[in-house]
């Protein structure tokens, strides 16, 4: 079954406070849109900007929340070990069902030191574990073959997200790994790919436009499910369409906080600094675009 996560924005105070109700209310915006689950602290949720305390606090209030009508993976990568395990030992102990680490990022590092961050992280978290691969941000990728060998040591880790626009990339890690480990989880980054890698043996995709238009993103992947062609066509186009809000801004999660409260979200649509809310040529793109989108049959 083909399944759509969203890597949920997380709903900040002016002062860059956690909005908590605001929070509350992006998660019940996911999640009444049909997505089938939730991944907190990701890079849309700007976890590399957020305080330890904060982290936990989001924690706790989504284990509460989420959970009851949705899956969780909680993001927890650090660049050190030790607090990547910290946080991921609270996350676990919390009631999350999984976590989720990016690749140590600032430095392009080699296959050897890579392998032996996540053997470290892996070896000391008892519980589920998805690699986060995102190349354009940690200056190198996590190859198939490492993840093979950290597969065959570590049988906690279950899954991956890979955030690269190229699909034949993603292709080429389910065409190596799944035949030795058939239930080995493999995400899309990009929601726009998420046809391709459920038909090449994937589990679905991670995509931060679930933030802004969850009952698209989840009608997708339905009609992957449905095998019907047309209604793949239809869902297809709009995601496409979508896909464009990556291109007004850099980042462009601002984007899609202010892209939420025009559609009536409760959340105030400040970002962590140093990220600037978008121009008023931004913010007339962005209306265009979801006036096309909305006006999609």
């Amino acid at each position: 079954m083909a399944q759509f996560h969203a890597p949920a924005v997380t709903a900040l105070h002016a002062d860059g406070t956690l909005d908590r109700e605001g929070n509350l209310a992006v998660w019940e915006h996911i999640l009444d849109g049909g997505v089938d689950g939730i991944v907190l602290l990701g890079s849309t949720g700007e976890f590399f900007s957020l305080l330890p305390e904060q982290k936990r606090e989001l924690i706790d209030l989504a284990v509460e929340h989420v959970l009851p009508r949705g899956d969780l993976v909680v993001g927890t990568g650090c660049l050190r070990v030790d607090e990547t395990v910290e946080l991921s030992r609270y996350a676990l102990a919390a009631g999350a069902p999984a976590v989720m680490v990016v690749s140590p990022y600032y430095f392009a590092l080699e296959d050897a030191a890579v392998e032996a961050y996540f053997s470290a992280v892996a070896g000391q978290v008892p519980g589920d574990l998805y690699l986060y691969n995102f190349p354009a941000r940690t200056g190198y990728d996590l190859g198939p073959d490492v993840t093979r060998r950290l597969l065959r040591r570590h049988p906690n880790i279950v899954g991956y997200k890979d955030t690269v626009l190229e699909v034949g990339h993603t292709r080429r890690l389910l065409t190596e790994l799944l035949p030795e480990f058939p239930d080995f989880r493999v995400f899309a980054g990009f929601d726009e790919n998420l046809h391709h890698v459920v038909t090449s043996g994937g589990a679905g995709a991670i995509g931060g436009l679930a933030n802004l238009y969850p009952e698209h993103c989840a009608a997708y992947a339905r009609a992957v499910d449905s095998g019907d062609a047309a209604a793949i066509a239809v869902a297809q186009h709009r995601i496409d369409v979508l896909m464009g809000l990556y291109a007004l801004g850099a980042p462009f999660f601002p984007l899609l906080k202010a892209g939420m409260v025009a559609r009536g979200v409760g959340l105030e649509p400040h970002s962590t600094a140093p990220h600037l809310p978008p121009t008023p040529e931004q913010a007339d793109a962005l209306a265009a675009l979801m006036a096309a989108v909305e006006d999609l049959p």
